[in-house]
Order: C-alpha cells, then structure tokens, then sequence
C-alpha cells in the first residue's frame, strides 16, 4: 500500500486521504474573493491577461472566465445546457470480467452510484467545458474500516497553476495554504480537461475563445444602451424670447432637462418647447441588435457547434434535426472524456486503496457514461418476421430486453396469437411434402424428396448470409444496408432450379395418382 503513486509519480499519503487540502483560506493565498478583471476591458488588458496564462500565471484569466458566465446571460444559458445534458446521462458499470471478484468489485461501485449528490458532482466537474479544467477533491471515508469516496469537492482554479511544463498541476500555497506552491496529494484530485481546440489545457478552453467575443459584445451592449438613452425620446427644444431674463432662461432649462424623468414641467408664458424625433432611430437599433445576435450566434457555435438550439432561424424542422445532431456528437464526446477521468482519477484510486494493483485475472470496473442507442423496434419485429422462419435462432431473452419486457414467471397469463384458419400451402411445396403413404421407392416420391432437398439447400445458403450479416452489423440500420446490398449476390439460380423441380414433381405426382386409381 505505501508504495502506491499517482500518475503524476506522486507518493501515496494516507494521512491526507480523510481531510480537505485544498479549501480557501483567509489568511494565505487560496482567496475565496475573486478579482473582476472584465470591469472596463480594453483589447490591450486582455491581450496581457491572455499572455500571463500563457506564461503559467492563470489567476486573471480563470477571473476573467467565471465573470463572463455571470455577466452575459446566452454564454452562461448555452454553457449550462452542455454541462447539464451530460451531467444527467445515465451511468453504467462494466466488470473486468464475469468473475466472482470482478463482479463484487463493480456491484460496490454500482452501489456509490445512486448517491444523490452525484449529479450536482458531476456538474461541478464539467466546470472544464468552459475553462478547460477543472479540480475536484476526493474526500475519503474509512470509518467502516474501508476506502470509499464520502464526497467530491469542487475547488477553483484559481487555487491551481501549472508547473514549469505549463501541464503538471500544483496547488497553491501547499496543503497549508501560505506556503510554497506543491504537486497534488495522490490520490486526492479528479483533474477534467475538456479541450474546444488542441494546446496547452489552459489555452483550450471554450473561455478562451469567448472572452473576445464578450467583450465586443460588452462594447456593443453599451453603445446600444447610450443611443437608446440618448434617441429612444425626442429632443426636448426650448425656445425662450429676446427679452428672457437669466431667471427664466434657467426656468426653462429647468423644464427641459426635467420633462424627461418626470414628464411634467412648467414654463412662463410666452416661451415654447418643441420635441424634435430623430428619424433614424429604428434603423439605429437594429444595427445594435443584429450585431448583439450575431456574436450570440458565434458563442453558440463555439460551445454548442450549432445555433438551431437556441435561436430561431429559418429551415424548418429538418434543419433543426441536423443541428440537433451535432450536439449529441459533442455530448457523447463530453460523455467519454468524463468516463475516462474519472476511470483514472476515481475507480483506478478506489480499487488500488481498498484492494490494492490488480493482479491475475482481477482488473478495474469501468465507468460508461453514454445514452443508450433508440433502435427502431418496429423495424426489428418486421425482421424477425421474415428471418426467424426461415431459420434464424434468436434468443427470447435478447429481444425481451431489448422491448423492456420482464422474463414470463411459470403462473403467469401469456399472449397468445389469435386462433386463424391456416393459409393453404404453394402448390410447390404441396407437392414436395404430400403422398408421405407412397412406397419409399415409388417414383413420384423419390422425385419430391429430391426436389425438397435442393430447395432446402437454398434456403440454407440464404440463412447462412443473414446470419453472417448480423453477428457483423452494429445496428438494425447498417443490417438493412447489407441485406439491401447483399441479396443481390446470393446466387438464386439454385432456388429457382428447386421451384421449377417443384412445379414438374407436381404435375407429375398428379399423372401418378390417377394412373394409380386407373390401375
């Protein structure tokens, strides 16, 4: 146990397994009161911002991110969606193998799973999708005299910078908290990255790509916000006569700065107040508005891959589809990257402090993160219908389950198919199967059973092809492409000979029977 380490080749501490390490403190370098590093951005504040995270001091930019989720309500509302479409999938778990350790080892992961707080975790996890990482801690429990995660703990980034090779993580402050910066405990860490392009992890964030945008947008937002304060009311003129003293001309300042806010003034007789409307005031607004859209557009795109989700364009329901699609391609590839870390920051840990490295045939559970594949049932029924009496052997369980539909207790009242009168039999095979009561060597029968034989062969080489097609296609989709593609090179010539035998063994089975009743 004490030669274990982590990935990072960091020894394995147990004194720090069952206390938090990394919490804020008031009096060291781990601030809970973040800075606000947007508040009057300028293009040349966030180019040094930018260039101090590249250098391996990402304080103001992790700032500079968790501001833009608060400040702008699209980047926060796209950002969640994506966060919260994968934190709510469902979690499966795969043993190592159907041994009886295997088994137990997954059933006791299975188990930790249906804790409440998981999902609410797991969210605070996929904080990566925005800044590229995230830290959680793993806070232990062994009071039951066994290794089991009580709870993760989400943790700021900004606790956290890289070493020298701008990956390696360390923690800042050191477990005291105002000391020197050090590596992460073993064992104590689930470290998420979820990377929006290739690079550095902290160069890899959606934030990153979005702080430009915010702060166009931000610059947009306020212009509009002076015009419509300036335009959105007509010009209040006031108009005062030559002999207007300086008490009245105040007067009517008074009045025309006050008609405003309060929308009442009063004026001596003998002066006028005219409101002058600015004729290009809707076209104004618009050009602010189309702009605000456009930038929500690009943010959509840059966390979502698409924008039908979330604004209303034009193309119908099929455009809408295809977009839609998109976003289940970044959610199942959000989903695989959160299986993997916590596969290697989680279970790999719990496994290896509980039971130790694996040895012989025993190996890790696996985490699978992943929506479970709609398959069009209807579809399959039909399939079914066709292959099963031509041979093909299913497996009731498999396609119990695949309908939801419990296995049959022995007492239980099943469905039946309703009673109907039997179709009668093709003339063909009519013939192949009548006269059972001839002589084994009368021609007539020796000729059908011939015939049958070959038919059979057919039939045989077609189930054979089926067969194959399915144990290789992914899904009902792909196996209806290679039944589409794959008859056609079935040789039906064997089949069609056994049909013409069929036909010629009737006729003549008939010639028999009456040449037998005439004899």
């Amino acid at each position: 146990m004490t030669g274990l380490v982590d990935r990072w080749g960091n020894p394995l501490k147990k004194q720090l397994l069952q206390r938090e390490v990394s919490g804020p403190t008031l009096a060291g370098v781990r601030q809970p009161v973040t800075g606000y590093p947007g508040d009057g951005l300028t293009p040349v504040r966030l180019a040094r911002i930018l260039r101090e995270a590249d250098m391996g001091e990402p304080l103001s930019y992790f700032e500079l991110a968790e501001q833009i989720e608060e400040r702008d309500l699209h980047y926060a509302g796209v950002l969640a969606t994506r966060k919260r479409s994968v934190s709510q999938v469902d979690i499966t778990v795969e043993a190592a193998s159907d041994g009886a350790e295997d088994v137990r080892r997954a059933d006791l992961v299975r188990t930790w799973l249906k804790r409440d707080e998981l999902s609410g975790e797991l969210f605070d996890i996929l904080d990566a999708v925005g800044k590229g990482l995230s830290f959680t801690e793993i806070v232990w429990d062994f009071s039951e005299g066994q290794y089991q995660p009580s709870s993760l703990e989400w943790r700021d980034a900004r606790w956290f910078r890289p070493d020298r090779d701008g990956v390696t993580p360390l923690l800042r402050g050191g477990i005291d908290g105002h000391g020197q910066d050090e590596p992460l405990p073993a064992f104590k860490f689930i470290r998420h990255e979820v990377k929006a392009k290739s690079g550095l992890p902290v160069r890899s964030g959606i934030a990153r790509l979005a702080t430009w945008n915010w702060m166009f947008k931000a610059y947009t937002m306020r212009d509009w916000a002076v015009f419509t304060q300036t335009y959105g009311q007509p010009l209040r003129l006031g108009k005062f006569g030559p002999g207007a003293s300086s008490e009245d001309k105040d007067t009517l300042f008074r009045a025309v700065a006050n008609i405003a806010g309060d929308c009442a003034a009063i004026i001596p007789e003998g002066m006028s107040m005219d409101f002058v409307e600015a004729k290009n005031v809707g076209t104004g607004s618009d050009l602010y508005e189309k702009r605000a859209d456009w930038l929500d557009r690009q943010m959509s795109k840059a966390v979502l891959g698409q924008t039908t989700t979330t604004d209303a364009v034009s193309g119908g329901h099929a455009v809408s589809q295809e977009h839609r699609e998109v976003q289940e391609d970044i959610e199942t590839a959000d989903c695989k990257g959160l299986s993997g870390t916590l596969n290697r920051d989680l279970i790999r840990p719990w496994m290896d402090l509980e039971f130790g490295p694996p040895t012989g045939d025993v190996g890790y559970p696996r985490l699978v993160i992943a929506r479970p594949k709609q398959e069009d049932l209807q579809l399959l029924s039909s399939s079914l219908a066709q292959l099963v009496p031509m041979g093909l052997r299913v497996k009731q369980a498999e396609i119990r389950d695949k309908f939801g539909l419990a296995d049959p207790e022995d007492d239980d009242e099943l469905l039946r198919p309703a009673q109907t009168q039997s179709a009668p039999e093709a003339p063909a095979m009519t013939a192949l199967q009548a006269r059972d009561d001839r002589p084994a060597k009368h021609p007539a029968r020796q000729a059908a059973e011939a015939a049958a034989a070959g038919a059979e062969g057919a039939v045989a080489a077609m189930v054979d092809t089926i067969e194959a097609m399915m144990s290789k296609a992914a899904d009902l989709g792909e196996l209806r492409e290679m039944l589409a593609s794959g008859f056609p090179e079935v040789s039906t010539e064997q089949l069609g000979t056994a049909l013409a035998q069929a036909m010629t063994v009737s006729h003549l089975a008939g010639r028999s029977d009456l040449l037998d009743e005439s004899a």
